[in-house]
């Protein structure tokens, strides 16, 4: 067989299906969205709505929230459509497999390795000074030594609470995931409580005159503002990662994937109306916009429970991100791309331990020893990525005789709606900074290496 046929040999569903048959179904709509929510509404919500509406979009930040999420759920429909057709394990990843081949499937799975764990990375280190914070309220003083990166000549060694929520996320995550979801589903009504918190006390204080200049930066702002914010959303993609643990999927798959956007989108706009008209949006630009807020108006009791709000919405984050990077490992090494023992279900908790393992590891280290203030924007660039592609890939999909996705979803207005999601993931592709595709561009040289000298010559689709 040629290279060029090798690389990009497709695999059947029907062999993924039995592969993933030893998870256990448990999965329904309501999980799915929960742990959507906990993807998507992080401490963002408490941020953005403030910062971008001072510096770009005015009180139509509303407008720029509506036009991102117009944008995100075209791509949303997409995977709604590819996990409803192939309810397998993987994401991205898996979906590129069946649909392109597997150097394309490859490559999707490299992208989505460092969307997933520099996120939770990046995110176990936010977590982190937010808990210390609530410590010092207590009298409490984590040592200098141990709350920061790898840094001598600045007194830091490790970052011990960013280190210790991962492997406590893992450790729950292990016991199954009937329990772990179900700690999960609680956290996020702990964050949606917080949030229509603010909104009830905030509503009181909503002065009209606010919201006046409605657009002061123009369209153009909004338009900037909507190009901020998109990235707001992203994170719903993780909730396909879990297709293999659902219940009839071909409904509760696009019902979690449809069902988390618009939630979460009403829930920004809600923020965001409340937020500005509150104070003027002059003045919020901020590091904590909806605090300070909460403050103009003497109403600090609250602006300290958003802070529990704040540690409740990225715990949900990592939960979720941790969750779909050990299927997104489990089913790589399934495959043989990497070692197999990577592609294990544990008997008795139904879970892949192994990845699950490697993933903590890897996001302990990363998250407890580096500094990530500049590696943030890959997250970006690999999740638009898998958008592209998985926006392209309901194009062959319709074409194909042995899928059957009766009764399932499928997007509207095929196939103009796909190849606008296509269109869109470009443009905001071409928005990032050439360091951000230089430094992709390196980790992509080191996937290729990885595929070529191990990948190809271990694949299960080699060797069948």
């Amino acid at each position: 067989m040629k290279l060029t046929q090798r690389i990009f040999q497709k695999e059947e569903l029907s062999r993924y299906i039995a592969k993933d048959r030893k998870f256990e179904k448990t999965l329904t709509s309501k999980d799915l969205i929960a742990m959507g929510i906990g993807a998507v509404i992080g401490t963002g919500i408490f941020i953005l709505p403030g910062t971008v509406a001072a510096l770009h979009s005015g009180p139509a930040i509303i407008i720029s929230f509506i036009m991102a999420a117009i944008v995100c759920s075209t791509s949303a429909m997409c995977y709604a459509e590819l996990s409803s057709a192939l309810p397998i394990a993987g994401s991205a990843y898996s979906f590129g497999n069946v649909i392109f081949g597997e150097i394309i499937g490859w490559f999707l799975g490299w992208a989505l390795i460092l969307e997933y764990m520099l996120a939770v990375a990046a995110v176990s280190t936010g977590w982190a000074s937010y808990f210390n914070a609530f410590l010092r309220g207590f009298g409490i003083e984590v040592p200098k030594a141990l709350n920061g990166p790898f840094d001598p000549a600045n007194g830091t060694y490790f970052n011990l609470v960013a280190i210790l929520i991962v492997l406590f996320i893992s450790w729950l995550l292990s016991k199954g995931v009937r329990t772990s979801m179900a700690i999960n589903r609680i956290m996020v009504l702990v964050k949606i409580a917080v949030i229509v918190l603010f909104l009830i006390v905030g509503c009181f204080y909503v002065k009209p005159s606010n919201w006046t200049p409605f657009m002061p930066f123009g369209f153009k702002g909004v338009s900037i503002g909507a190009s901020l914010v998109f990235f707001a959303y992203l994170g719903f993609d993780v909730v396909s990662a879990s297709a293999a643990e659902v219940k009839d999927p071909k409904k509760n798959m696009p019902r979690g994937i449809i069902g988390t956007l618009v939630i979460c989108t009403i829930l920004y706009i809600l923020v965001s109306v409340v937020l500005t008209g509150m104070v003027s949006y002059t003045k919020l630009n901020v590091g904590d916009p909806v605090s300070y807020a909460l403050h103009l108006v003497n109403q600090d009791w609250v602006a300290g429970i958003i802070s529990l709000g704040a540690l409740a919405g990225m715990f949900t984050m990592m939960v979720t991100m941790i969750f779909s990077s050990s299927r997104l490992i489990y089913s790589i090494g399934r495959d043989g791309l990497l070692p197999k023992f990577l592609g294990k279900i544990d008997a008795k908790t139904h879970t892949p331990k192994h990845s699950m393992a490697i993933v903590t590891i890897i996001i302990a280290l990363t998250g407890g020893f580096i500094s990530l203030d500049q590696l943030t924007n890959l997250v970006n660039i690999g999740t638009l990525i898998a958008f592209m592609f998985v926006s392209l890939g309901v194009l062959p999909l319709r074409k194909r005789q042995d899928i059957n996705n009766n009764g399932g979803f499928k997007v509207p207005l095929f196939p103009i709606l796909p190849l606008i999601s296509v269109l869109l993931c470009v443009y905001m592709l071409s928005q990032l900074s050439i360091s951000t595709w230089i430094t992709s561009g390196i980790w992509f040289l080191i996937g290729a290496i990885i595929y070529f000298t191990y990948g190809i010559k271990h694949s299960q689709l080699n060797k069948d």
